[in-house]
């Protein structure tokens, strides 16, 4: 018999709920009822309008949220009312669904000394909130998880390697190098081209820290001459760093290229970025694709743009969290 830590529940917030539904019908069940209240004056306030006491709760929040107008600041504040009215109502155990973990990418001062480190302080803000687990997938620098303390709240990091590799070899876009976009994605890139039994190349980027997203020059380490590229990374923003790599990686010979990532962003002026490639690709006799997990879902997409779906995972995962299972297990397990 399964060991249940306790009866299980789902909640989403209002930002996650299409994500959250598509979860949810993989588990077979039904997400809570609740309501999101804004006020005239931007607070807000969470009611779930089910018992969940004693439950074992799941709460769904997307930071990003393509075609909402709330901001990702509102949206962690709406998780935070979220878990602390499941916590206030006697939920055994909440456990934040965070694919994108917000200030994944400000882990660090970077050699300035007056500057917050923004993924401690949401690690605290989650805890003090009553989360006792926070589900992310690929979280931007494995290091936030020792931001949290495991007696009180953890980490739980959702490796998506395989299930992505299998579904890139399934549709012939995993070519034969793999390329990290820069020399702190190269463990990343690496398990990926031991996964597809394929070459590894980085592309070395200097960036001015003194402006958001800017990259100043990028020189590739390896040989794609003639070969099709894998360029992987876990997040693609404002997707500056894509095209720059894109085009190194042609003037260095490669043929066709596939931009794949854990979470596609796309903020402005990512899509235009983007489409001026796909549309060079299409002139020029070769392929361009962007791939983008559905945990950041962008309506009606391109046709160069391929959605990998999570959802099953992310089911998989709470349910074998529910079960006191295996997590490394499901992560471990090849797509079909």
């Amino acid at each position: 018999m399964d060991d249940v830590r306790a009866p299980m529940a789902l909640l989403s917030c209002e930002g996650a709920r299409d994500f959250a539904g598509r979860v949810a019908s993989h588990l077979a069940r039904p997400l809570l009822a609740s309501h999101e209240t804004w006020f005239a004056c931007g607070e807000a306030k969470v009611e779930i309008e089910e018992n969940v006491r004693g439950h074992d709760v799941y709460i769904f929040q997307n930071l990003i949220s393509p075609g909402d107008d709330h901001s990702p600041y509102d949206r962690l504040m709406m998780l935070l009312h979220a878990a602390d009215a499941a916590s206030l109502a006697d939920a055994q155990w909440v456990t934040a669904v965070l694919p994108y973990y917000p200030g994944a990418r400000q882990d660090k001062r970077k050699g300035r000394t007056r500057e917050g480190i923004s993924a401690s302080l949401v690690a605290r803000m989650l805890k003090a909130a009553g989360v006792r687990r926070v589900l992310c997938i690929e979280v931007h620098n494995e290091a936030i998880a020792g931001m949290f303390d495991p007696r009180v709240c953890m980490l739980e990091n959702l490796y998506l390697t395989r299930p992505l590799a299998a579904f890139l070899r399934a549709r012939e876009l995993c070519g034969d190098v793999v390329v990290a976009p820069d020399v702190g994605g190269m463990e990343r890139a690496r398990r990926y081209a031991l996964e597809l039994s394929a070459s590894l190349a980085a592309i070395s980027k200097e960036r001015d820290y003194a402006q958001p997203n800017t990259v100043l020059r990028a020189n590739l380490i390896g040989d794609v001459a003639g070969r099709d590229v894998l360029l992987i990374d876990d997040i693609i923003d404002t997707a500056g760093s894509v095209v720059a790599a894109v085009r190194e990686l042609r003037e260095n010979g490669a043929k066709n290229i596939t931009a794949a990532c854990t979470h596609a962003v796309l903020s402005p002026p990512a899509w235009d970025r983007l489409g001026a490639v796909a549309a060079e690709a299409q002139a020029e006799g070769w392929r361009f694709t962007v791939v983008g997990a559905t945990s950041i879902q962008h309506p009606q997409p391109p046709p160069w743009y391929q959605e990998f779906a999570v959802e099953s995972l992310v089911a998989s995962v709470i349910r074998n969290i529910n079960r006191r299972g295996s997590v490394t297990r499901v992560q471990e397990e090849r797509a079909e």
